[in-house]
């Protein structure tokens, strides 16, 4: 890949990158940041980066690998944070209330099913496209897409804003 072919793919799809990580991993900041990680170690190795093979795929993988690593040593220092003073460290709100209650949802999810999730719906992958960037078995992509749309209706349940409307209408 070219820098002017890298600085293309670079200009169309980091938008699209870091909202579908931000969905993998409920926090926007943090998949904004590990995106450009991933892009800044994709273009040392540019000139191996096949267009057919995917580099979308390739820097939403490192991305994503680079959010759990993270979140696995925030998690310890979270709790030696709570060990060693007893409080709990400041946390930001979420942007929207729909983004909100899609990411409350999927992060209710495993990480896997979340991650198969995400691909699968807003990826737009094929079941076999996400089990091969997963690395799991197709059936395994179905049974978790299965049991997280069960999961996923419930904790997206509309109710509480179809009554609010009703009582807005005088219903």
């Amino acid at each position: 890949m070219t820098v002017e072919e890298f600085e293309e793919f670079y200009a169309h799809s980091v938008q699209q990158l870091v909202g579908q990580v931000y969905l993998m991993t409920g926090d926007l900041h943090e998949a904004q940041d590990v995106v450009q990680e991933a892009f800044v170690r994709a273009w040392g190795r540019r000139a191996k980066l096949d267009r057919d093979a995917g580099p979308e795929a390739w820097i939403r993988t490192v991305a994503f690998r680079l959010a759990v690593s993270r979140w696995r040593r925030r998690g310890r220092a979270l709790e030696a944070w709570r060990r060693y003073s007893g409080s709990e460290p400041h946390t930001l709100a979420a942007p929207e209330p729909g983004t909100v209650a899609l990411v409350s949802a999927l992060q209710q999810l495993s990480e896997r099913q979340r991650l198969v999730t995400v691909l699968h719906y807003v990826c737009d992958l094929t079941v076999e496209q996400v089990a091969a960037e997963a690395g799991i078995s197709t059936g395994t992509v179905k049974t978790h897409l299965s049991r997280a749309r069960a999961a996923l209706a419930a904790g997206l349940d509309d109710s509480p804003a179809s009554d609010t409307s009703e009582e807005e209408h005088g219903a």
